[in-house]
């Protein structure tokens, strides 16, 4: 009976004893990621954390901008470069998880703006946009 409460507080000294060498290591472990090839001295994080600007930008624009302000064409575009570059985020490797999420955030926010500008256009009508009149005397014909 003995036997076991030692055996039991050894465990439990040890247990103690890699909890605190783990602490110990905790900074290694940052350096070992600040210096690996996803770290933040690369492109591998640059890169994906400038693209975020895109999104902020995209939010703003969905929070600050009417949608007749929309180009339809440039939010088409910026929709396709995402869904390429989602793409390249997950077949590279390493996965750039973090290229990812930013480009899965950005397709998200243009496609509500091409949402915006869909409703907009359809809500207009006829005969007060003239853009609108010459596409359907076009239609005409």
């Amino acid at each position: 009976m003995l036997g076991r409460h030692i055996v039991r507080a050894m465990k439990t000294v040890r247990t103690a004893g890699l909890a605190a060498a783990g602490k110990k290591e905790g900074g290694a472990s940052l350096m070992t990621w600040v210096n690996s090839e996803t770290g933040p001295k690369t492109t591998h994080f640059w890169g994906p954390i400038a693209n975020w600007g895109f999104v902020i930008a995209g939010l703003n624009d969905t929070l600050t901008k009417e949608p007749d302000t929309i180009s339809p064409k440039m939010t088409g575009v910026l929709c396709m470069y995402s869904a390429l570059f989602m793409r390249f985020a997950w077949v590279i490797s390493p996965r750039n998880y973090i290229l990812f999420a930013c480009h899965v955030s950005n397709e998200c926010v243009q496609l509500n703006q091409m949402r915006r500008w869909a409703t907009w256009r359809y809500a207009q009508d006829p005969e007060e946009d003239p853009v609108l009149q010459i596409q359907e005397s076009g239609k005409d014909k």
